[in-house]
């Protein structure tokens, strides 16, 4: 489609002369006698296609610059080329013109083949135009098309969450006198943080706690399916339990059968550290299994915290490791605290880590209690990062001792002491 160029003069016959001229040339030509004129064909329907204005600059009523940036006013963001006609060559005069929004300038008595040159000037602009807000429709459309799958995402990732966290036990849990919960506070709308728990028997309670290298969707995958794995007491389903006794597997034997898994199944770099413990709410006898996890930490009743001592490799690194559990014995009022790195390595708007030696610190002074307790670390924690949130995901799963009385039915089970067990745990104690 030819581009439509607007005449605007007072004289008759420069009209029909510029008229017959870029006909010839190709355009779509439209004259006015006066710029008040010219503004109505610009505002009417004939105006949108208008690419190109030659207005003389002395006319009657409005001037050429007045009449240029009304024109302006009036096209807002859409562009055209607008030449001014003048018989001054005076810088001061093409300054107000420019000023006015002029492009371009022709002097009269005007030169065909200047006019022509100045014409072939303001198509490349215009096309260099057309190009501009042709590349900027794609910019726009790839950038509502983005949106609209980022919105996909964001809905998935939402619903993700919900499953995510349909995949851990209640946020508190009650055996007898003693009371669990756990917290969970991913970086990113899924994480890859786990932690839980599930009974053994009616008086043993089995608490976890599992950071999957990353924090994006592959690592929640690997949660649940960690979760799945952790998540009914019966055998076969629950990775623990593997003897038809009933009876789990001790918790070092656990972590060698995940790792396992892990390097026989799963074709990933992805990897976890997790710690384990099997808890007798009877005795206080506590058996932890760590894999490069932090330690696990132990608030005693007078204040004091203590942490497990032996470590051990990650899980899903290496073939062929194996892992130890050292037992720890609970006293009552004693609470039990498992997390993440994420809550230790998060940083203060400094930089600097909170560091074990900080949640010692806030733990010292957490209130009795499992749920505050996680409450309280969890306000500490955020004291700490301030406006810097999470660049991690957080977990955490505490657990307050209250020794239950052993029934009738309990005395003489397999997990219960022994003379010589109850003396060496009176000793530790």
């Amino acid at each position: 489609m030819p581009y439509r160029v607007l005449v605007v003069d007072d004289s008759g016959a420069q009209r029909r002369l510029l008229f017959a001229v870029l006909e010839r040339a190709g355009f779509d030509v439209l004259t006015a006698a006066s710029a008040e004129e010219a503004l109505e064909i610009c505002q009417g329907p004939e105006g949108d296609r208008i690419r190109i204005v030659i207005s003389d600059w002395q006319m009657p009523g409005l001037d050429g610059p007045e009449f240029c940036a009304a024109f302006r006013r009036l096209r807002g963001d859409t562009f055209a080329y607008f030449i001014l006609v003048t018989s001054h060559s005076e810088l001061g005069t093409k300054t107000k013109g420019l000023r006015a929004g002029a492009d371009d300038f022709l002097t009269r008595p005007i030169d065909l083949a200047e006019l022509h040159a100045r014409i072939a000037a303001g198509r490349r602009v215009l096309h260099m135009q057309e190009v501009l807000e042709h590349r900027n429709h794609e910019i726009q459309k790839s950038l509502a098309d983005l949106q609209a799958m980022k919105d996909a995402v964001d809905r998935d990732l939402l619903e993700a969450r919900k499953l995510q966290r349909a995949f851990l036990p209640d946020d508190s849990h009650r055996v007898g006198d003693t009371r669990l919960s756990l917290r969970l506070l991913p970086c990113q709308q899924i994480g890859g943080d786990l932690v839980g728990w599930f009974d053994i028997s009616a008086t043993e309670v089995a608490l976890y706690s599992v950071d999957v290298s990353g924090h994006g969707i592959a690592s929640a995958l690997m949660t649940g399916r960690l979760a799945g794995l952790f998540r009914d007491t019966e055998v076969g389903r629950n990775i623990a339990f593997t003897s038809p006794d009933g009876r789990p597997d001790p918790p070092e034997r656990v972590m060698q059968r995940l790792n396992d898994l892990m390097l026989a199944h799963f074709d990933t770099d992805i990897y976890f550290t997790a710690v384990l413990a099997y808890v007798d709410l009877v005795t206080g006898e506590m058996r932890v299994c760590r894999a490069g996890h932090p330690h696990l930490l132990i608030r005693r009743a007078d204040g004091t915290v203590q942490k497990d001592g032996k470590g051990g490799l990650p899980v899903g690194m290496f073939p062929g490791v194996t892992f130890e559990a050292e037992t720890l014995w609970l006293q009552p009022g004693d609470l039990v605290f498992a997390y993440s790195d994420g809550l230790t390595e998060s940083t203060d708007t400094w930089g600097d880590m909170l560091e074990e030696e900080g949640l010692i610190d806030l733990l010292a002074t957490v209130r009795s209690d499992a749920t505050q307790a996680i409450d309280d670390v969890e306000h500490g924690l955020r004291r700490h990062a301030g406006i810097q949130g999470f660049d991690d995901d957080v977990s955490m799963v505490a657990m307050l001792y209250q020794p239950m009385e052993p029934s009738a039915g309990v005395v003489g089970m397999a997990h219960g002491l022994a003379a010589g067990q109850e003396a060496e745990h009176r000793r530790a104690l």
